[in-house]
């Protein structure tokens, strides 16, 4: 679970980079958006589930 927060958090660094760009490339931003859900629904899938009351 670390492991893909570090992951998560590395894309998101990047898109934000890549967003910061005079000309971003939106192949690139399209991708990084694409792997950085991946790595949300994973997290998702790991985490406990909330109790209900």
């Amino acid at each position: 679970m670390f492991r893909l927060t570090q992951i998560h958090q590395r894309i998101d660094e990047r898109l934000r980079l890549e967003r910061r760009k005079r000309r971003p490339d939106a192949g690139e931003l399209f991708r990084l958006a694409r792997l950085k859900q991946r790595a949300k629904r994973a997290l998702a899938r790991l985490s406990p589930a909330p109790a209900l009351a």
